[in-house]
C-alpha cells in the first residue's frame, strides 16, 4: 500500500526535476549566453559585465528572513573569501525586495557573529516579479507564499568564464545546501575544465585524479610526467588509470587551454 502523501510528494519531486532539466537543457543560452539584467543589492545587475572574465553561481534561495536561508547565506558569506581564492564570483537570488535583501543582510552577518563587516560580500537579486526565476526553472511549484504565489527553490548554477552552464543542482526547501561540497565540486570543475583528467568519488584538492579512456597510453605518460598507475582488474580492461592531481592555477587557468577547445564538450567527453 502506498500512502497518499508519498504519491503527492513523488508528483511534485517530478514536477520539480522536470521544471529544472528544462531549464538545464536551455542553461546555456539561459544562465549564461541571456545577458540578463535584475535589480540587486549592488544596484542594477548585468550578467556579462558582472562576471567578466570570472567564473560565476548564482544561487537561489525560499525567501528572506526565514530560518534556513539564513543559515545558507550565513554559511556563503563566510565562504566568499574561498570564492573569491577561486574566481569565483557570487550571486544570491529570492523573489524579496532590495529593502528585503538590505535588511535581512544585517541578520546574516549578526547570525555569523561578525561584526568586523558591515557590506555584504555578494550581491542579491530581487527577483519581485518572479521574472528570472521561471526564466531559469528556480520556482518550486509546491512552496507557495501567504498570497499563494509560488517560491523560488534552493538552485545552484555553476557559470563558467566562457558564460556556459557548467553546473545545476537542485535542493528541496527542506534541505539546506552544503557549500564545502559546492567549492569541492568547483575546484572539479576547474581542475577537468583546464587538464585533461577527471575526478573519482569523494575526490578532494590533492588527490589523485583518473586518466579518461580517450587518451592512448603513450599520450598518458607524455601528458603526466609524474606517473600513471593502472588499476589489475578482473576483466583484463586498463581502464582504471590515476595519476596525482596537475597543478593549475585558478586565476590564470586561461592559459593553460588549448587554443579553440570547447570546455564543455570535453569535460562531458572526459567524464563518461
Amino acid at each position: 500500500m502506498v500512502c497518499k502523501g508519498a504519491i503527492r510528494n513523488d508528483v511534485r519531486t517530478r514536477e520539480l526535476l522536470l521544471r529544472h532539466m528544462a531549464m538545464t537543457r536551455n542553461g546555456k543560452r539561459s544562465v549564461g549566453g541571456a545577458h540578463f539584467e535584475a535589480e540587486s543589492t549592488i544596484g542594477t545587475l548585468r550578467l556579462h559585465e558582472h562576471l567578466g572574465d570570472s567564473w560565476g553561481i548564482l544561487f537561489s534561495h525560499p525567501r528572506d528572513y526565514t530560518p534556513v536561508c539564513t543559515t545558507e547565506l550565513g554559511r556563503a558569506a563566510a565562504a566568499s573569501p574561498e570564492f573569491t581564492k577561486r574566481n569565483v564570483k557570487m550571486i544570491a537570488l529570492s523573489i524579496d525586495s532590495v529593502e528585503d535583501h538590505h535588511g535581512w543582510s544585517k541578520d546574516i552577518l549578526a547570525y555569523n557573529n561578525d561584526e568586523t563587516v558591515s557590506t555584504f560580500p555578494f550581491p542579491i537579486i530581487a527577483d519581485s516579479k518572479r521574472e528570472l526565476a521561471v526564466e531559469l526553472g528556480m520556482l518550486d511549484p509546491d512552496a507557495k507564499d501567504q498570497a499563494g504565489m509560488p517560491l523560488t527553490a534552493r538552485c545552484v548554477f555553476v557559470i563558467g568564464p566562457d558564460k556556459k552552464l557548467k553546473l545545476s543542482l537542485l535542493y528541496p526547501a527542506t534541505t539546506g545546501r552544503n557549500f564545502d561540497e559546492i567549492l569541492r565540486v568547483i575546484d572539479s570543475l576547474q581542475l577537468t575544465a583546464y587538464r585533461r583528467v577527471a575526478t573519482p568519488v569523494d575526490w578532494k584538492p590533492g588527490d589523485r585524479v583518473m586518466v579518461p579512456p580517450s587518451i592512448p597510453e603513450e599520450e598518458a605518460r607524455s601528458l603526466f610526467p609524474a606517473g600513471v598507475y593502472t588499476k589489475e582488474l578482473p576483466s583484463g580492461k586498463k581502464y582504471l588509470r590515476y595519476t596525482p592531481q596537475p597543478r593549475t592555477n585558478h586565476k590564470h587557468n586561461s592559459e593553460d587551454q588549448r587554443p579553440g577547445r570547447d570546455q564543455t564538450t570535453e569535460t562531458i567527453e572526459l567524464a563518461l
